[in-house]
């Protein structure tokens, strides 16, 4: 009898199997700079967070509640590797999930992938995450292709504007370095990189930087930066007279930021800016009536009430949640780390949030999520799809 009680005793105070799974929850984590140079991604989290909590209301994942720590790592990578430490030896997160930045990604997936903790659908469309999947199998990104956004922009620009003179100003990263190889591939001689210009995302301005590339006589502005980096350019180009045609990446397109370049500049200098875009624009007339921009405005009334609508980072959080949430439901009723691992590399999603004919996708052998993209421009107060859909891959 003794021994029974004490085995039952044992068996009470065990860890459970899987880090982060009890009978009742479902633990993840990230991090999230939600102060610091990149405060504005921090909504990535918020949004992500209200999806959750839909979630849950509506009972879960096999009525599991699903719990996400997100830490703010202000966008400094050693902030991002110490929480992430955290995270996984402390908080005992089943996944690391939707941790924002390319150089913060790259950071902890060494450690992440010898833990054999999946790392998932990280705001990240580096290529290392995709090309080397072989060596990293448990970490995976979920923007489209920087390098396949940087070679839309290329062709475009080699089938519109074959004489375009060419400025780019890109983040002194992987992101950034990505972009311009992309761009280069994508111009296959056509148009012509005149200037490039790299800044510090600790860099408190770059206004030496635009000077030097309105000084290469560019016609076209090309802003691979983040969003507080990309007013920087729309606004450095206007106070030095420069009114090139903008392309500005889709990791900076959110319709409050361009409000606040607008307000910085004018209306002539963002007007026409092309990006790309993959998710619905939930401030656009366009889709006032559409079923997931009203849950996803429902959602912020209930469980997000101080956000903004118009702070689109919240929508993309949801997006990406809601890959999580399919995920975590394919991993099914018994969930481990090597089961969500599994559920994210065999996706085949159709996910509202995004536009319609892009889907979610993967495969052992495929760790780009995002298949397809449109090309968007900026006309008045939001951006305007145009064209068909493109290889988000280039």
């Amino acid at each position: 009898m003794i021994a029974h009680i004490a085995a039952a005793a044992l068996a009470l105070g065990a860890p459970t199997a899987t880090p982060g799974v009890t009978p009742t929850t479902l633990t993840i984590g990230g991090t999230i700079p939600i102060s610091g140079p990149a405060a504005a991604y921090g909504s990535v989290g918020r949004g992500a967070d209200a999806y959750f909590k839909y979630v849950n209301s509506q009972g879960g994942v096999f009525g599991r509640k699903i719990v996400y720590r997100y830490l703010d790592d202000e966008f400094d990578v050693a902030k991002t590797i110490q929480l992430t430490r955290q995270l996984v030896e402390q908080d005992n997160v089943l996944a690391i999930f939707n941790s924002v930045g390319t150089e913060h990604a790259l950071a902890i997936r060494s450690y992440l992938n010898d833990r054999k903790v999946p790392q998932l659908f990280l705001g990240s469309g580096v290529s290392k995450l995709a090309s080397e999947h072989k060596k990293y199998p448990w970490s995976m990104g979920y923007l489209p292709s920087f390098a396949g956004e940087g070679v839309i922009y290329g062709r475009y620009i080699a089938a519109h504007r074959p004489k375009a003179r060419i400025a780019v100003l890109y983040e002194n990263s992987d992101f950034g370095k990505d972009m311009l190889a992309g761009l280069r591939r994508g111009l296959r001689g056509k148009g012509k990189v005149v200037a490039s210009q790299s800044y510090e995302f600790t860099d408190s301005g770059i206004d030496s930087q635009l000077a030097r590339l309105k000084s290469s006589g560019a016609d076209t502005l090309m802003l691979f930066a983040t969003p507080q980096f990309a007013i920087f350019g729309y606004v450095g180009a206007f106070r030095l007279g420069w009114h090139p045609q903008v392309y500005v990446t889709s990791v900076s397109i959110s319709p409050d930021i361009m409000k606040i370049a607008r307000f910085g500049t004018s209306q002539k200098q963002v007007e026409g800016s092309i990006s790309i875009a993959f998710v619905k624009d939930p401030t656009s007339a366009q889709w006032a009536k559409d079923k997931t921009v009203r849950l996803y405005k429902s959602i912020l009334r209930r469980f997000l009430p101080s956000a903004k609508p118009d702070d689109v980072f919240n929508y993309y959080g949801m997006a990406v949640a809601y890959t999580m949430v399919d995920t975590l439901k394919k991993a099914g009723r018994n969930p481990t780390r090597a089961g969500v691992l599994a559920a994210a590399t065999h996706l085949s999603e159709t996910n509202p949030f995004l536009l319609p004919g892009v889907r979610i996708k993967t495969s052992p052998n495929d760790y780009y999520p995002m298949d397809k993209v449109k090309l968007a421009r900026y006309r008045g107060t939001h951006w305007q799809f145009f064209g068909n859909l493109v290889s988000a891959q280039g």
